[in-house]
């Protein structure tokens, strides 16, 4: 092997795009973020939460990035392949055009990025370069030449590149200059492995692993039940939803990014690369609903194994393959999205109390126990669940939105305490399996009655945030959702009205009026609960103003479909990590409710109505 010394970067900083300008591919394994300007700003390998080496989106391009692009000015245009997650982009310069087409076929053995340039018009000068920065950005490779491949090793880690063009060491990256006319290809692979180990070297061509991952995502598409309005947004909110599950487990991360701010500038960053027990009944119904019925059972084995264990010890979320030791650290050589510091990895609400994920984890169960008419299946975990939740569901807890501060007695999450209960005494009913049901029954009871007294101010005829408080929370949104009171009762009636009056901005819903700093509001506007207030009106009966509503949400996706947590009213700017799947669940869910006579809120708030075939 030759080796190839290169001295000291001075390449100039350019900041990441903007959060909803990204494209995601993947191999329902990791992901990574695609800029308009053929720019891959984020990559963790081998996994979704292993640590990044392109690392741009979260510092600068010596953070680590892969760019492709023509030298000249050019116009973009991007799309998907047709029912898949293969993406193209077009650049057309005054010279001529081309398509860059990025995906990352389905692992065999090794997770690989692929890259070609197809040449459609004229004679276009490309350039490509790669900064691998192992370690979140902060590891520069041993960079060496073996036969036509360029292998970056740190560590355990090896990255290897084979391109059909030449490329060469420019301060610390690896560069390259071409030119492609009309009808020629370029191509680049990039795919990783462990330094320690023998290089596997039988690999499908580029070209085969085009058709087999176009075909592969085509099929899995195809599958889809849901035909009705707006079918290509649900399609493609499915896509991006496996496109976030991790195939060896059947876990569904929340994002695959981190530290993504949910305001500019601000300190309001968190890992989202797990998997949290609070989406559980909103993604195993969309599923369900969709016609995925083998995903949603691998989603709902994951659940329960990931939840197996000692009572006591229920996290909210977990790693993707269970692990429950997410802690939480800073990475300070990383200065943040635009400056948006800090950067973390893991998560510390990991380790916080919260009441909700009892009923969100009995819900589930109950769920698909209906829906696949399997009377005894994991009822001993439930009831162990519940033998520990009568002990604690008085306590207050940090709620549905994580505060880091004090403990309070959040209305959410009694409610969720309250359908804890509700669920698994109609599981025990409807399935004759033994359970102390009378003594169940008189706590299902106290909660409802508790909620009502103190989780209600008649003052402003509303359900409030806490009890004892006067703030209104769109969390209050899933209380008919849930069934716990109907949609037309007045008390619910008051809530929404108040929510509609309180924390709608231009016509999109705030979780709850946080403080306000130089920027305007500490967050966007979230979207799963703008969703939540369209399956409410949907099921008030005011079909008119659910579908106005959902077309304001569909208004603000990027244009490749794909939504973020939050959207920045003001800026008219999605934030926070990104694709959410909560946001993409929601899309589907609330889309299904609208179209179709038995819909995903018809089926939560009625458990005992009807349930699609899940087996």
């Amino acid at each position: 092997m030759k080796r190839v010394v290169r001295p000291k970067s001075h390449a100039k900083s350019a900041p990441p795009a903007a959060i909803g300008d990204y494209a995601l591919i993947g191999d329902c394994e990791t992901a990574a973020l695609v800029a308009k300007d053929g720019s891959i700003d984020w990559l963790c390998l081998p996994r979704f939460d292993s640590p990044a080496c392109f690392a741009a989106l979260l510092g600068t391009p010596e953070n680590g990035r892969w760019q492709l692009k023509p030298k000249a000015k050019a116009r973009t245009r991007r799309r998907y392949r047709p029912h898949s997650l293969v993406l193209e982009t077009d650049f057309q310069t005054s010279e001529g055009r081309v398509t860059v087409t990025d995906f990352m076929p389905l692992r065999e053995t090794h997770p690989r990025v692929i890259r070609m340039v197809q040449g459609r018009s004229g004679r276009v000068r490309m350039e490509m370069d790669l900064a691998i920065r192992f370690d979140y950005g902060l590891t520069i490779p041993w960079v060496t030449r073996n036969d036509e491949e360029l292998w970056a090793i740190a560590g355990p880690h090896r990255l290897i590149l084979r391109a059909s063009v030449p490329v060469h060491g420019k301060a610390l990256h690896t560069a390259s200059e071409f030119t492609v006319k009309a009808g020629e290809t370029v191509e680049f692979e990039l795919r990783y492995g462990d330094s320690f180990r023998a290089v596997q070297t039988r690999r499908a061509g580029v070209d085969a692993s085009l058709r087999k991952t176009e075909k592969y995502w085509s099929r899995w598409a195809a599958r889809c039940k849901y035909k009705g309005r707006w079918s290509d947004a649900v399609e493609r909110s499915l896509i991006t939803l496996k496109a976030l599950t991790y195939a060896p487990t059947g876990g569904i991360v929340a994002a695959p990014t981190t530290s993504l701010p949910e305001k500019p500038r601000g300190s309001l960053n968190w890992d989202y690369r797990f998997c949290w027990l609070r989406d559980a009944t909103f993604t195993l119904l969309a599923l369900i609903h969709a016609g995925y019925h083998e995903e949603a059972r691998r989603w709902q084995a994951w659940l329960v194994r990931s939840a197996a264990g000692s009572a006591d010890q229920l996290q909210i979320m977990y790693g993707v393959a269970g692990e429950r030791l997410l802690r939480e650290w800073e990475v300070p050589w990383l200065p943040g999205y635009r400056k948006s510091a800090p950067v973390r990895v893991g998560n510390a609400a990991s380790e916080q109390l919260q009441l909700d994920v009892y009923g969100e984890l009995a819900d589930v169960l109950h769920q698909s126990r209906v829906a696949a008419k399997v009377g005894a299946k994991d009822f001993d975990l439930q009831f162990a669940l519940l033998d520990h939740l009568q002990k604690i569901w008085r306590q207050p807890d940090h709620g549905i939105w994580e505060v880091r501060g004090k403990k309070l007695h959040f209305t959410h999450s009694k409610v969720m305490a309250w359908v804890a209960f509700d669920r698994t005494i109609q599981g025990a009913e409807r399935f004759g399996i033994k359970a102390p049901l009378d003594k169940w029954r008189t706590i299902r009871r106290e909660i409802h009655e508790q909620v009502c007294r103190m989780g209600f101010n008649s003052r402003l005829g509303s359900f409030v945030q806490s009890y004892g408080s006067t703030k209104i929370d769109a969390s209050l949104l899933l209380l008919p959702l849930v069934g716990f009171l109907p949609a037309k009762d007045p008390r619910i009636v008051g809530t929404v009205r108040a929510i509609e009056k309180g924390l709608m901005r231009g016509g999109f819903v705030l979780r709850y009026k946080g403080p306000r700093g130089r920027g305007g509001p500490a967050e966007g506007a979230f979207l799963p609960c703008t969703f939540w207030l369209a399956d409410y009106y949907e099921l008030a009966g005011r079909h008119n103003a659910a579908e106005r509503l959902v077309k304001r949400l569909l208004n603000i996706r990027n244009d490749l479909g794909l939504i973020s947590e939050e959207y920045q009213v003001a800026r008219k700017e999605l934030v926070g990590n990104f694709p959410q799947a909560l946001s993409h669940v929601a899309l589907v869910n609330t889309v299904i409710n609208l179209y179709t006579k038995h819909g995903p809120a018809r089926q939560r708030s009625n458990s005992r109505g009807h349930h699609p075939a899940f087996l």
